[in-house]
């Protein structure tokens, strides 16, 4: 196993973005490049800090505040009767944990949820709002979950990209074979 999968796997996986990575997997990449520290994580909060210093032998330090602060952990909630149905939060959710489709309500599995916020921000109604987990405690079950939920959302979306890409061409070629034909 890789530093970087070792570093990984001490993450907390809810790709919340808050230690300016776009996601734990490319923030435990710079760490075992010696790019980034090991204090970037508030939903890994101090004993995470603690784990990561212990499996690269340095020093133990505070949670950089830039980043944001340690707390419960939280999961999103949507007011439902203020949800237009719009899809805006549904694409930043890391793990599709927000069930919904165009001029729909939408709703959170809880036990999906990862707690990153990053719905909140897009939803033009402020119908999201974070609230205390149940049960409060984040697993290394969660946290495989997650991270599992992650790579299949991403896969999904590559596939996607690559039919549409695929769709593209195929329509071009279609369009070129025509105008030589007039």
């Amino acid at each position: 196993m890789s530093l970087a999968e070792r570093i990984d796997a001490l993450l907390p996986q809810t790709q919340c973005r808050k230690c300016g990575f776009q996601g734990c997997r490319p923030y435990a990449e710079a760490m075992a490049q010696g790019a980034a520290d090991i204090n970037r994580c508030p939903p890994g909060g101090q004993a995470g800090i603690v784990k990561l210093a212990d499996l690269l032998g340095v020093d133990i330090k505070p949670l950089d505040p830039s980043c944001g602060s340690e707390g419960p952990r939280l999961i999103a909630v949507i007011n439902e009767a203020d949800c237009i149905g719009c899809t805006k939060c549904l694409p930043p959710c890391p793990t599709d944990a927000i069930l919904g489709a165009s001029k729909y309500l939408h709703t959170v599995i809880p036990a999906l949820c990862t707690g990153c916020e990053l719905c909140v921000a897009p939803c033009p109604v402020a119908c999201i709002s974070m609230e205390p987990a149940s049960p409060p405690e984040w697993s290394s079950q969660d946290a495989e979950r997650s991270r599992n939920r992650y790579h299949a959302k991403n896969q999904r979306l590559a596939r996607q990209d690559a039919e549409k890409a695929d769709r593209l061409a195929k329509q071009k070629q279609l369009l070129a074979k025509l105008k030589t034909k007039t």
